[in-house]
């Protein structure tokens, strides 16, 4: 069984303690100057996140964004939060996405169907849609996805897909450019956090047709 770690965060999306590497990872990737450290207990994070880097010499510094194998969440969802999600028939094919409130399983948000996307572009987009809602209405909630690629590319602040242009699709595109432009162009204390489908189950935004 892995020795449980606890990670310090200094420099980051929102710098912290963390009980897994996913939470930690989420607030580092593609973070300029990011710098963080794993510790084996709760107390040592706690006393090096409250003395400082600088008593730590050399930190840790991320590499490129990657899709890494990561230690199972230990802790439960947070039910004030909004969680995102997309679905898509066809692959490309008519693509929709939402935000629903996790607590009261309200839809905050519905985009779609629009033609010609994909599941995971779709996913991308309801992320970067949670985090301009919550800014533009300073809501202090985490964001929830299922989709390791999506927060991946929230990271890198580029849509990553592989899919063709056409004509049935522009307003896909259209979207993809606005949203990357909104990243380019702003910050965000926003927590993005990656849901844990086999503890939790479904995600409340999923659209049930699997």
């Amino acid at each position: 069984m892995a020795k449980k770690k606890y990670y310090v965060v200094w420099e980051g999306v929102r710098p912290g303690i963390y009980a897994s590497w996913e939470e930690c990872r989420l607030q580092i990737a593609g973070y300029p100057g990011a710098s963080y450290r794993s510790f084996d207990s709760g107390e040592a994070a706690r006393i090096a996140y409250e003395t400082g880097r600088q008593s730590f010499g050399e930190v840790a510094k991320p590499s490129s964004p990657s899709v890494r194998e990561v230690f199972p969440c230990a802790l439960p969802f947070i039910r004030e939060s909004l969680a995102v999600d997309a679905a898509c028939s066809g692959n490309p094919g008519d693509m929709e996405y939402r935000g629903v409130h996790v607590a009261s399983g309200k839809e905050w948000f519905h985009v779609g169907p629009l033609r010609q996307g994909t599941n995971n572009v779709g996913e991308f987009l309801a992320l970067v849609h949670g985090l301009a809602l919550m800014k533009r209405d300073h809501l202090p909630l985490p964001l929830y996805s299922d989709s390791r690629n999506a927060i991946l590319w929230i990271g890198m602040k580029k849509c990553r897909t592989k899919l063709t242009r056409t004509a049935a699709n522009v307003p896909v595109f259209d979207l993809i450019e606005r949203a990357e432009k909104w990243l380019r162009e702003n910050t965000w204390e926003t927590q993005i956090l990656k849901w844990d489908t086999r503890a939790w189950g479904e995600i409340p935004a999923d659209f049930g047709r699997k």
